[in-house]
């Protein structure tokens, strides 16, 4: 009877190469590290070497395998070169972005500028940068972009945020139908408010943390160990039938 039992898909990722965008702290080092703690092959992204080249000692220690890479993922013709001259990636990890909160009467061209630009062309011309070489190279690959719960609502001093979350979930369900012929799924996560470096000094205001914890109705900030998860699942076989899909983890935040 037992060989009559369906087999779960494996969460292991041995043999598969990916690549982390701004992998070298917060979510996109955990995201690195849980694709390396489950086989892959890591390759991690960003602006400046000194942390990612940190991010890759300890991931080795632990007995991964990872290297370092210097992208500026604004630079487009950087981007598109990136992908010209390497194998392509099995997994992409497209996380590099950024935040300026504030009213909407405050925001500048330069802050819409900012904002826009990394968390949505930036992503944009990345995921394209992947996908091209998967083609090339005939890879079923799965891509994966860190959203936000704020792709799927709205937020006080979050109109730049959501403009350019709500944008990258759109630009996922296109995606996903104009790759799926090539066999490549693309996917995001949604989270919450996840202590990171970036997040920690708003953390220190105690009326934003109290209004955070109000709106997360499992009653915690989320952490980055949180998306773990989440990363392997969907860049895994076990999610070989999800594409065009957000997985939100946000506590219960966008369930009201």
């Amino acid at each position: 009877m037992a060989d009559q039992l369906p087999r779960t898909p494996s969460f292991l990722l041995d043999g598969r190469r990916a690549l982390v965008t701004g992998a070298g702290r917060g979510i996109g080092l955990a995201a690195a590290a849980a694709l390396a703690q489950t086989g892959a092959a890591v390759t991690l992204v960003a602006r400046s070497a000194g942390e990612i080249e940190a991010a890759v000692a300890s991931i080795r220690a632990a007995g991964g395998i990872a290297e370092a890479a210097v992208l500026d993922v604004s630079d487009l013709a950087a981007v598109a070169a990136f992908f010209e001259v390497r194998p392509a990636f099995d997994v992409l990890v497209n996380n590099a972005g950024t935040n300026r909160p504030m009213p909407m009467t405050e925001v500048t061209p330069a802050d819409y500028d900012v904002v826009l630009d990394l968390n949505v062309k930036s992503a944009f011309f990345v995921a394209q940068g992947a996908a091209r070489a998967m083609i090339r190279d005939g890879v079923a690959g799965s891509l994966v972009h860190m959203g936000s719960q704020m792709g799927h609502v709205g937020g006080p001093n979050r109109s730049l945020y959501c403009a350019s979350k709500w944008a990258l979930e759109g630009m996922n369900k296109a995606f996903a139908l104009d790759l799926a012929p090539h066999g490549i799924r693309s996917n995001t996560i949604a989270p919450t408010f996840i202590e990171t470096p970036m997040t920690k000094p708003f953390f220190e205001d105690a009326a934003f943390r109290s209004s955070v914890l109000a709106k997360i109705k499992l009653g915690r900030i989320g952490t980055v160990e949180d998306l773990m998860g989440a990363v392997v699942f969907l860049a895994s076989d076990a999610s070989a039938l999800m594409t065009g899909s957000s997985l939100i983890v946000d506590g219960g935040w966008t369930a009201e």
